[in-house]
C-alpha cells in the first residue's frame, strides 16, 4: 500500500490544484469487490436497458461540461476551447458506440442445418481495467468505457496522475445517474496497478500510454494470465506532400496537426516529407503559420497554445532538436523552451533537412515540433515513411486519389489519410501497427476485444 499523495500541479504556473491520497489496499479491494457485484447485475440487463442507463450518465457529463472542461485545462494545460471541444467529442464517440452496439453484439446465426441450432454469441468479459492517459483525458477513457458497458462489462478506471480529477468526474457522472459500481475511479501507484493486473478478477486490461508502459503491462499479463490486453501506444505519424498537393491547404492543416494540443497527440503530425519541387515554398508557408500561435494562460480565450502537461517534456524535446541540429538539420523557428516563465512552454519549432535516423524522426515527440525533409518522388517518400517502429497513422497530400490508394496499400499504419490528418472517425477502427499497439477501439471492431465468443451448438433431433 502506498501512503503517499499525488500533487496535481497546474502546468501553466506550477500552483497546487489539489493533493489526493493514493487509495489504500482495503479501498482497492472494496472497489474490485463492488465491481464484481455490479457486473453480476449489469450483465443480466438487456442492451436497451444498458443503453438507457448509459445515456443518463452521459447527460450528467453534459450537465457538468463547464466544470469538467475547466478541470482538464487546469490539470494538463489544454486551452479551454480545446477542452470544451474534447468533451463534445466524448459525447459524439459515446453516441456512435451506442449506434454500433446492436450490430456488433448481435449473435451470428449460422446457415440452417436440419436438426441443429447453431449460433455465435458475444458475451461480456467481466471487470475491465481501463488505464487512461492524460493528453486526451476525456476521449481516451470513453473509447473503452461505453462499448465495455454496452457489452455488459464494468469498469475500474485508473487515470493518469496528471488528470485524476477527470477520472473522478467519470465515476461521479455514473453515480449521479444511479449507477454506482459501474465505473469506479482508482488512485493507485505503479505497484498497486501491477498487483491489480495480476488479480484473476480482472478480465481485460485496456492501456493508453507509452511503448515502455505497454511492454511492461503486456509482459505482466503474458507471464501469468491468459486475458487479452488492448494497447494504444505511441506514434511517429508521417505526412507526404506530393508534387500536385494544394500547398496552402497542406501547410495549414499539417501545422495544425503538429501543434494541436501543444503537439501532445499520439496521432499528431511528427515528420513531413515534401516533394523536392515544393520543399522551400512549403517551409516558407509553415514557418509563417507556426509563427501565428499565441502561447499563454490556457484559460484565456486568446491563447491558442498552452503549456506542456509534463515539465520533463521540455528536456525531451530539446534533446531531439539538439540531436537533429548536430546531424546537420537547419533550425528555422523555435528550438528552445520559452524563457522567464513558470509554465512548461515550448514554442512551435520548425526543423528542416532532418536526417531520417535522427531522434526527431524516429522517437515520439510529445510537443510542437515539425521536422521536415525533402524527397525525390513517391517511392522515396514511401520508403522513409515506413522507416519507423511505429505505425499509427500516415497522411498523403495530393489531388490524385489513385496516388493516395497506392500509398494506402503500401504504408504500414493503422489509418491512412488523404488530405487529412490527426482525426479519429468513430465509425472506423482505431488501431496501430508495430510499436503503436494492438487491438482496436471505436467502430463495431471496438467491441470485439471487450467480449468473448461462445458457440451454441444444439442438436434438436435425435434419430
Amino acid at each position: 500500500m502506498s501512503n503517499s499523495t499525488v500533487k496535481l500541479l497546474n502546468p501553466y504556473d506550477q500552483t497546487l490544484i489539489r493533493e489526493i491520497p493514493h487509495d489504500t489496499t482495503a479501498k482497492v479491494e472494496q472497489a474490485l469487490a463492488g465491481a464484481q457485484q455490479a457486473y453480476r447485475q449489469w450483465r443480466e440487463l438487456s442492451l436497451k436497458q444498458r443503453t438507457e442507463r448509459i445515456e443518463r450518465a452521459l447527460h450528467q457529463i453534459e450537465e457538468q461540461r463547464e466544470s469538467i472542461a475547466r478541470d482538464v485545462t487546469l490539470q494538463m494545460g489544454k486551452p479551454l476551447s480545446q477542452a470544451t471541444g474534447e468533451l463534445e467529442t466524448l459525447l459524439d464517440r459515446a453516441r456512435q458506440s451506442i449506434a454500433d452496439a446492436a450490430d456488433a453484439l448481435a449473435p451470428d446465426i449460422l446457415p440452417d442445418k436440419v436438426g441443429f441450432i447453431r449460433r455465435i454469441v458475444h458475451e461480456p468479459l467481466g471487470v475491465v481495467l481501463n488505464l487512461a492517459a492524460w493528453n486526451y483525458p476525456l476521449v481516451i477513457p470513453i473509447n473503452v468505457i461505453v462499448p465495455a458497458l454496452l457489452a455488459g462489462n464494468v469498469i475500474l478506471l485508473k487515470h493518469s496522475h496528471n488528470t485524476l480529477l477527470t477520472g473522478q468526474a467519470f465515476e461521479d457522472a455514473f453515480a449521479a445517474a444511479g449507477l454506482p459500481g459501474l465505473v469506479t475511479n482508482l488512485v493507485i501507484d505503479h505497484q498497486q496497478t501491477a498487483r491489480l493486473i495480476g488479480d484473476r478478477r480482472i478480465a481485460h486490461v485496456a492501456f493508453t500510454g507509452s511503448v515502455g508502459g505497454g511492454r511492461k503491462i503486456y509482459q505482466a499479463v503474458a507471464a501469468s494470465r491468459f486475458i487479452d490486453v488492448g494497447l494504444e501506444l505511441g506514434g511517429k505519424d508521417p505526412a507526404y506532400v506530393a508534387a500536385d498537393a494544394d500547398l496552402d491547404f497542406a501547410a495549414t492543416n499539417l501545422v495544425d496537426g503538429a501543434c494541436y494540443n501543444a503537439g501532445q497527440s499520439c496521432c499528431g503530425i511528427e515528420r513531413v516529407y515534401v516533394h523536392q519541387d515544393l520543399y522551400e515554398p512549403f517551409l516558407t508557408k509553415v514557418s509563417a503559420a507556426l509563427s501565428q500561435y499565441r502561447l499563454g494562460d490556457p484559460l484565456d480565450e486568446t491563447t491558442t497554445m498552452g503549456p506542456l502537461a509534463r515539465r520533463q517534456g521540455l528536456e525531451e524535446l530539446q534533446q531531439q532538436v539538439d540531436d537533429a541540429v548536430n546531424r546537420g538539420a537547419r533550425l528555422l523557428l523555435g528550438g528552445q523552451p520559452v524563457p522567464n516563465t513558470k509554465g512548461n512552454f515550448y514554442p512551435p519549432t520548425l526543423v528542416a533537412d532532418a536526417p531520417n535516423d535522427a531522434r526527431i524522426m524516429q522517437e515520439e515527440s510529445f510537443g510542437p515540433l515539425l521536422p521536415v525533409a525533402s524527397v525525390q518522388d513517391d517511392d522515396h517518400a514511401i520508403r522513409l515513411m515506413n522507416d519507423s517502429p511505429f505505425g499509427l497513422t500516415a497522411s498523403v497530400w495530393t489531388a490524385d486519389t489513385e496516388r493516395a490508394e497506392r500509398f494506402a496499400s503500401q504504408l504500414q499504419a493503422g489509418t491512412i489519410f488523404q488530405n487529412r490528418c490527426d482525426y479519429l472517425d468513430p465509425m472506423l477502427p482505431w488501431t496501430g501497427w508495430g510499436d503503436s499497439g494492438k487491438g482496436s477501439t471505436l467502430s463495431r471492431f471496438g467491441f470485439y476485444h471487450l467480449t468473448r465468443r461462445k458457440s451454441v451448438h444444439l442438436r434438436t433431433e435425435i434419430r
